[in-house]
């Protein structure tokens, strides 16, 4: 046990448990329920947790530090490029695993946005997005700057938080450097995409963050 209830925050397996929970109530395996509730509705055609065959070309390399620093193509196996393509396609993850263009990542952030609708199509409830957005764990998360609520980071206070955003700005990043947010109040949704492994560019995301705060010229807090 990493910590009694309300006394640590662990970054842990219940998004992946909760994979497990949605193949069995629905019957179907994870990749063709999420087809079905999510990406068919959201007109999200380019993401799975396999790549097909035929559109493997699209797959954008990954790159990892070399011995002198330099940009280095990682080798195709393992989490570089080769076993998003010839892997076995048996494993579906709740928390991790899936591979998107930015253009789909926005629709499923738009929805969020939304509060849970997009083009017609309802996934969530008003109040469900509103749950999974507020913070859950008080100070326990990156050292009491942030909060986290239903598998986002959330920004509570952004003097405190340290960097630039409007209060209630949730979202999270993905293991090749990718990050994304949604921030309600400006009604913005921002997606970075990158293929770098491990990252090693801390400050690179901060500095996109602020960039597209920066070039807002109608703020809808005013």
């Amino acid at each position: 046990m990493a910590g009694q209830p309300g006394e640590a925050w662990t970054y842990g397996y219940a998004s992946d448990i909760l994979g497990v929970v949605i193949e069995r109530a629905s019957g179907l395996p994870l990749d063709q329920f999420f087809q079905q509730r999510i990406f068919g509705p959201l007109g999200m055609r380019d993401t799975y947790f396999y790549v097909p065959p035929d559109e493997a070309s699209r797959l954008a390399v990954v790159y990892g530090r070399g011995p002198d620093s330099r940009m280095v193509r990682q080798p195709d196996s393992l989490m570089g490029q080769g076993d998003y393509i010839r892997g076995p396609r048996k494993s579906f993850s709740g928390g991790a695993g899936l591979i998107s263009t930015a253009d789909d990542y926005a629709r499923l952030l738009q929805m969020l946005l939304n509060g849970g609708e997009l083009y017609g199509h309802r996934l969530l409830s008003p109040t469900t997005v509103s749950l999974m957005t507020r913070n859950h764990v008080g100070s326990l998360y990156g050292e009491g700057k942030l909060g986290f609520g239903l598998g986002f980071q959330i920004v509570d206070d952004p003097g405190r938080a340290g960097i630039q955003a409007a209060p209630g700005q949730y979202g999270w990043g993905g293991a090749y450097f990718s990050s994304y947010f949604v921030d309600p109040v400006e009604r913005l949704v921002m997606v970075f995409m990158t293929q770098l492994l491990p990252s090693s560019a801390p400050d690179l995301q901060d500095k996109v963050r602020a960039l597209a705060y920066q070039a807002i010229v109608r703020s809808y807090q005013r």
